[in-house]
């Protein structure tokens, strides 16, 4: 995993709309929740989204964008969003670029992404990094708090 307090590497993706976007869009605007997921459509997969979802408000009142990524196609991601009503990017990484910059190791059958997710601050730095593989819905409440204290020293 990258380590607290470096540079987060550039990025550009396609997201589930279609759209273009890349880290530098959010540099400087928005706290980024970056989290690196196996497969969509997979229970534990399904889990994480969903309680992104449940909680996506409270990470855009904190001033968060949330960004999932995974090897699954964009038109994949489309249908995941869709069914599960997903209002954040989902963004396909087919050729393991994003992932490799991140240092997501390969898992479960060498096909699959970690379970991994990075805070990255307005300073375009790695601010926390959290790998659990078996508790997927960990990844949204840690990040939580640490976005929220993120903001809290943003407007001190």
């Amino acid at each position: 995993m990258l380590n607290i307090g470096t540079d987060a590497p550039e990025f550009k993706c396609i997201n589930q709309k279609g759209k273009t976007i890349q880290l530098s869009d959010f540099v400087g605007k928005k706290i980024v929740v970056l989290y690196f997921y196996p497969k969509d459509f997979t229970p534990g997969c399904t889990a994480q989204a969903c309680s992104f979802r449940d909680e996506y408000e409270q990470f855009m009142e904190y001033g968060a964008e949330v960004i999932g990524i995974s090897a699954d196609s964009e038109e994949s991601h489309k249908k995941f969003a869709g069914n599960y009503s997903l209002p954040f990017h989902l963004c396909s990484d087919r050729d393991g670029t994003i992932r490799k910059s991140y240092k997501v190791p390969v898992g479960f059958l060498s096909i699959f992404f970690s379970r991994i997710t990075y805070i990255i601050g307005l300073d375009g730095k790695i601010a926390w990094a959290y790998k659990s593989n078996l508790a997927p819905a960990s990844h949204v409440s840690e990040a939580l708090k640490i976005v929220e204290e993120l903001q809290l020293r943003n407007f001190q």
